[in-house]
C-alpha cells in the first residue's frame, strides 16, 4: 500500500514538474536549478513521511533548538 502512495506522489510531482518547467525561461539557469532542487527535496520529504510518519516537523525542531535560550531568558528576568 505504501508503494502505491509513493507512486501516486511521484506521479503528481512529475505532473507539477512538467507543467511548471516550460514556464521557466531557458536563460534562467539559477531559477531552474532552484526549482529542481526544491521539487526534489519536496518529493523526498513526502516519501520519507509515508514511511516514517512520526518524524517531527520543522516547528518541533525550532522549538527544541530555541528551548535553552528561552530558559536562559526566563532565568535572567527573575
Amino acid at each position: 500500500m505504501k508503494l502505491v502512495v509513493v507512486l501516486v506522489i511521484t506521479v503528481i510531482m512529475l505532473l507539477i514538474f512538467l507543467y511548471e518547467w516550460p514556464k521557466i525561461e531557458k536563460g534562467q539557469k539559477k531559477e531552474r536549478a532552484a526549482f529542481v532542487t526544491l521539487t526534489t527535496i519536496g518529493l523526498l520529504l513526502s516519501i520519507l513521511l509515508v514511511f516514517f510518519p512520526e518524524i517531527p516537523g520543522p516547528s518541533e525542531l525550532l522549538s527544541n533548538l530555541f528551548y535553552p535560550f528561552g530558559q536562559m531568558l526566563d532565568r535572567s528576568r527573575s
